[in-house]
Formats: structure tokens, C-alpha cells, sequence
């Protein structure tokens, strides 16, 4: 008769061998995802996604790429911010309207909602030109001034 524990031993292993497959890998993240991306620059979004670790393996075995988290890991390693700047202090405020009126003293004031999102400092200043219907502020470089 022939010997059943090889064959045994053989079965129960090979779930192991499966588990260790499915193996979490963690996602690159960073510089190290960048350098991965350009690597495979003649790949497919999705294989570069599945290479980058941005995927996941079903119950069934089937691996699905996760194309968001991957172009989101993307963006965050080129340093681009879509949402916006936030409040440097926390507080709430008003957001900009992009509408002024002139004051009962015939002054415009730019608030500082613009002057923050442009990162303007004080002594900055603005060439000023008139139209027919309209002002336009041109900041005057600290380069041009000294030219």
C-alpha cells in the first residue's frame, strides 16, 4: 500500500502556500512610487497600478486594481494640492466672492482672502491701469525694479 501521509502533508501545505501569496503588499508611497512609475513608462496605467502594490485580491482570487487610491498616491507624490490651501491658523472666515463695492468713501478694498491666496506680504505693490469698465492690478516684481 502506498504511503498516504506524503500525499497529506502535501494538501495541508499547499494552503500555506496560498496564504503567503496573498500576502498583503504594502503600496509604494512617496519618491519610491514616482521612480516605480517612470520604470514602467511603456506599461499600462493598470499594471503600473498593480506593480505599484494598488491592488487587492477577492475571495474568489481575482486581483482588482485600485485605480484612485494609486492616482491619489500619484498626485501626493508630486506635491499637487487640489483641495486648496488651508487656513494657516484654523479659524473659519469668510471664503472670497470675487466681488467688491466701492466703500461710502470711494475706496475698493481687496481683502485678505485674495491677498492670502496670492501669498502677497506687505510693501508688495501694483502697477494700476484704467479701463472703460474696468481696474487691473499688475504686481510689480521686486526683479523688474532692480533691472
Amino acid at each position: 500500500m502506498p504511503d498516504v501521509s506524503k500525499f497529506v502533508t502535501q494538501s495541508t501545505q499547499f494552503p500555506a502556500k496560498l496564504m503567503s501569496k496573498k500576502k498583503k503588499i504594502e503600496p509604494l508611497l512617496g519618491e519610491a512610487l514616482l521612480k516605480k512609475v517612470k520604470e514602467l513608462e511603456n506599461h499600462s496605467k493598470e499594471e503600473k497600478a498593480r506593480e505599484c502594490g494598488y491592488y487587492t485580491v477577492t475571495k474568489n482570487g481575482v486581483e482588482r486594481v485600485n485605480m484612485m487610491k494609486f492616482l491619489n498616491a500619484l498626485i501626493d507624490a508630486e506635491g499637487i494640492e487640489l483641495d486648496g490651501k488651508q487656513n494657516i491658523n484654523g479659524r473659519g472666515g469668510r471664503s472670497a466672492s470675487y466681488r467688491i463695492s466701492v466703500q461710502s468713501n470711494g475706496n475698493l478694498l481687496i481683502g485678505s482672502a485674495y491677498t492670502k491666496q496670492m501669498e502677497l506680504k506687505p510693501g508688495d505693490e501694483f502697477e494700476i491701469s484704467l479701463g472703460r469698465k474696468h481696474i487691473h492690478l499688475k504686481q510689480i516684481d521686486q526683479l523688474d525694479e532692480e533691472a
